[in-house]
């Protein structure tokens, strides 16, 4: 899952990024709009983080701007001072949730995964494909009842096969979901290793990752 965080208090932006990193989230930080705009010109998220006072305007103009797109990515509302008036506002504008500073980062973990959850059309805390289960909120996953050890990137992987199962995904796509624009020296062979890293585990499953060559990879239940 790709996160932008538009937000200008640089140690509180930078922690958040660590916190989301550590949990296999890619965060995108912008510290105005001009950033954030820049950000959503060249990368698809799927959950933004929204800060209401910024060096450049309001959080909400950027809302608006991206409801007006016709994009229904999720937005979390992020601010110290959160009035009734300004949550009602933030919500008609097309605000999907809000955060009151100071908050539990747990808590913005939980918020974020379920707004990607609601977005997905995906209620259920568990996906199952063959004997592999997967329990995004958890990030848990276990073949038949035995528990299968992971990475936080190769559990992030996962999640993005699983999600998609039985169509292609491109290297790019699992590229962007995998690594924040921080990450850029990190290279697109790098999805090929996680990639032969999951497979390994997956082994004798009944569940593989087939290559679709010059397209990407496709996660299936082996018939």
């Amino acid at each position: 899952m790709r996160i932008l965080l538009v937000e200008d208090t640089a140690d509180m932006a930078e922690a958040i990024a660590i916190r989301l990193g550590r949990a296999g989230l890619a965060c995108d930080v912008a510290g105005s709009l001009a950033e954030a705009r820049d950000c959503l010109d060249v990368q698809e998220y799927d959950v933004a983080v929204l800060d209401i006072d910024l060096p450049d305007g309001l959080g909400t103009d950027l809302l608006q701007e991206i409801r007006a797109r016709g994009t229904r990515l999720p937005v979390l509302m992020l601010t110290a001072a959160f009035s009734v008036d300004d949550r009602v506002s933030a919500l008609n504008l097309g605000a999907d949730d809000y955060l009151v500073k100071p908050f539990d980062q747990r808590e913005l973990e939980a918020r974020l995964h379920a707004l990607a959850r609601r977005d997905a059309g995906a209620p259920e805390a568990e996906i199952a494909l063959g004997t592999l289960r997967f329990n995004p909120s958890a990030r848990t996953a276990r073949l038949g009842d035995a528990p299968l050890s992971m990475t936080r990137r190769e559990m992030t992987l996962l999640g993005l096969l699983l999600r998609n199962r039985g169509r292609v995904m491109s290297k790019d796509r699992l590229y962007q979901g995998l690594f924040s624009f921080d990450e850029e020296d990190v290279g697109l062979n790098a999805v090929e290793l996680y990639v032969a890293r999951l497979r390994k585990k997956l082994a004798g499953s009944g569940v593989s990752i087939s290559t679709q060559r010059g397209l990407g990879y496709r996660l299936d239940a082996d018939e």
